[in-house]
């Protein structure tokens, strides 16, 4: 069922961390990358909770990068076809998704336990300890990642639509 999946939650990992680079050497780098990745996962999980869903993604593509990286200023004008295609692959709402839950821990446990009622449930909510739990080294490699002024413009893409989802009751306040 993942593997379904891993195009979008590989190239959408890899656009959070271009686009909120680690801080530190490549211990930071492979620490960042972690917790990109299981944000994307919980997120991708919870957007496509069904097999078909995860079919239907995969036949229609999630949208591509364009307005998140208009959202953050960068600039798509000197890409190459190589970088244009992983881009493709972008959610942008699983995107937005992710970012609420590095930036949130309470929103990442609901999110985390919700998955517990979808088909996607492969490992205990353990799997995603740097997400739910994040040490000192952690958070200092995604300082900027788990930053909320920083990633404040992509999370509000679409943090109603993860509330809505989570049945949360800031969505019916919103």
């Amino acid at each position: 069922m993942q593997a379904d999946l891993s195009p979008v939650i590989a190239a959408t990992a890899h656009w959070l961390t271009r686009a909120y680079p680690p801080v530190g050497g490549a211990l930071a780098a492979a620490l960042c990358e972690v917790q990109a990745r299981q944000a994307v996962t919980v997120a991708a999980w919870l957007r496509y909770p069904t097999a078909m869903d995860a079919a239907l993604v995969g036949m229609a593509g999630p949208g591509g990068s364009d307005r998140l990286d208009w959202a953050t200023g960068a600039d798509a004008t000197d890409r190459d076809a190589e970088d244009r295609a992983w881009r493709t692959w972008v959610d942008e709402v699983v995107a937005s998704w992710a970012a609420c839950l590095l930036t949130d821990p309470a929103l990442a446990e609901r999110a985390v336990a919700d998955l517990a009622q979808g088909e996607h449930t492969t490992g205990s909510p353990a799997a995603f300890r740097r997400l739910l739990a994040p040490d000192a080294t952690d958070r200092n490699a995604a300082a900027l990642l788990r930053h909320p002024d920083l990633v404040a413009t992509v999370a509000a893409l679409h943090r109603g639509e993860l509330l809505d989802r989570l049945g949360s009751d800031e969505a019916l306040a919103a």
